[in-house]
């Protein structure tokens, strides 16, 4: 019997099979066909595995190796791996020492520390500071101290960096405690002391930045407590006394009174005489004062000048006398021999002037205008911006333009004075219509707003609305000592008179002398 092919050699026409009849056709399993990419892949992933066999293979002899070597030949430095901690001793000298060590349980004798084994690694410091460094900043229990000297251009921050301190610490040191911003202001020549612990971390900062008062910045929790240290003051009594030469300023400070001194001396005899004006050569003046001392009257320990007690100004022949006098309720102020105020009711000059240009007059020519009229107040020339004050206590009843005023405000003090002032550049703007002002407050600022030339304040006093001249006119005086004080007073004035008096004859001593 002849086999016959299980598949035909020719093409199947399956257009002309009939229709339900079924035909066995060959089954050809695909042949499958990889991509370009996943060869890569596949060799990609190949290679990995390969170099991980081989590091392993590496890694595993290695291990055998070292575990076959015998145990004298290991590291010295494998016998101390145990280490164990020695408590510390305050009389340890840097000298090699054998340190016994007690075996552990289970562990065998042979491995104690033997005096004439070889082997055995000696215990030494790890840690040695040089002995200059000890010497200069030892430690102590609280850590140690660094003083560092602020130089020029320096500030807080650089001083952190060249002490090693990182900027967190100066963060949490300036944003955590009070009286903090005081560091921000610290000055050439001025010192930081700095405590540091072990691990140089900051835990204390003090500063004084004036001989009465140190600041303390101590670490805590939170960041930094801060507390304040002040030293009390002793006090005891201060003489000077001169003539006026050339000037007053000038005088003064050749008999030794300190600027603050000078002014306090200009203001409690400014009401009744004029420092700009009125000042002649061989004016004279003597000064009782409390002198601030920080240790015990010790020399180069003054620390600076307190209050006036007792001051006389001889003007042009006429004499002036002021007392200090304290009231129970700690108000003070300063009267003359028989109780008056020296304050008086209205300033003599409402502004600080470097020239007076123009006076009080019945006739003048107007430089704007270019004809003559009167003028009727006093022109203060100062520059654009100086501050104007009230030159009395009373109540606001103008303010805004007028005329050839320009910017002006006028001021009602009772029932009978009233101040004006003209050409402001800008008002105070806290001053209004119906605002109450205090003597010396702030009311505007010079200008030349108006009618003129320059920048000027123009000031009139009226009393009964009647112009007055503002540099002649007669001042009322504040209210007198109160009577319950009266008699203490006297007893004071009394006294202080009397420095007074051993003042002016030393005076009259040197003077003649010259």
């Amino acid at each position: 019997m002849t086999n016959t092919p299980r598949f035909r050699s020719t093409p199947v026409d399956y257009s002309k099979m009939i229709p339900g009849r079924m035909i066995n056709t060959p089954k050809v399993r695909p042949t499958p066909v990889l991509m370009p990419g996943r060869k890569q892949e596949l060799l990609k992933l190949g290679g990995i595995v390969l170099s991980a066999v081989v590091v392993c293979t590496v890694a595993i002899y290695a291990i055998i190796a070292y575990t076959s070597q015998p145990q004298d030949s290991a590291p010295a430095a494998l016998l101390a791996a145990p280490e164990i901690e020695q408590p510390p001793q305050q009389d340890l000298d840097f000298e090699s020492k054998i340190v016994p060590v007690a075996p552990q349980p289970g562990e065998p004798a042979s491995l104690l520390p033997n005096k004439d084994d070889t082997s055995v690694r000696l215990l030494e410091p790890d840690i040695q500071m040089p002995e200059s460094e000890i010497t200069e900043q030892p430690y102590q229990e609280d850590g140690r101290w660094l003083e560092e000297k602020v130089a020029s251009g320096d500030s807080l921050a650089l001083i952190f960096e060249r002490l090693g301190l990182t900027p967190q610490e100066l963060h949490r040191l300036t944003y955590s405690s009070e009286h903090a911003d005081q560091l921000t202001t610290i000055k050439p020549g001025e010192s930081l002391r700095i405590r540091l612990d072990h691990q140089d971390r900051l835990q204390e900062l003090v500063y004084q930045p004036n001989p009465i008062e140190t600041l303390h910045f101590t670490t805590s929790e939170e960041g930094f407590e801060s507390r304040t240290e002040t030293k009390e003051l002793k006090q005891r009594r201060g003489y000077r006394s001169g003539t006026i030469e050339s000037s007053f300023y000038l005088s003064a400070q050749k008999a030794g009174l300190s600027d603050g001194l000078i002014m306090d001396l200009a203001t409690i005899f400014g009401w009744d005489i004029d420092f700009a004006l009125e000042i002649r050569k061989g004016d004279s003046f003597s000064v009782v004062y409390e002198e601030d001392f920080v240790e015990e009257f010790v020399e180069g320990s003054k620390y600076g000048n307190g209050r006036i007690i007792a001051a006389e100004f001889s003007n042009q022949g006429r004499v002036y006398r002021a007392f200090r006098y304290e009231k129970d309720d700690g108000d003070y102020g300063y009267y003359s021999p028989d109780g008056r105020s020296m304050r008086k009711a209205f300033l003599r000059a409402p502004v600080d002037f470097r020239r007076i240009s123009s006076r009080f007059a019945k006739e003048r020519y107007h430089p704007v205008l270019g004809k003559k009229r009167p003028h009727r107040g006093v022109d203060y020339a100062a520059a654009t911006g100086t501050p104007i004050k009230a030159a009395g206590k009373g109540k606001v009843i103008f303010r805004g333009k007028k005329s050839g005023y320009g910017n002006t405000v006028i001021i009602k003090h009772g029932s009978k004075y009233t101040t004006l002032y003209a050409h402001m550049s800008r008002f105070r703007r806290s001053v209004k219509n119906g605002s109450k002002v205090k003597q010396g407050e702030i009311i505007g600022y010079v200008g030349k707003t108006g009618l003129a030339t320059g920048p000027h304040l123009h000031y009139e006093f009226r009393i009964n609305g009647a112009h007055k001249n503002p540099l002649t006119v007669k001042l009322p005086a504040a209210d007198p000592i109160e009577k319950k004080y009266r008699k203490d007073f006297m007893l004071v004035s009394k006294q202080e008179g009397e420095a007074l008096d051993q003042l002016n004859e030393a005076l009259q001593v040197t003077t003649s002398s010259k």
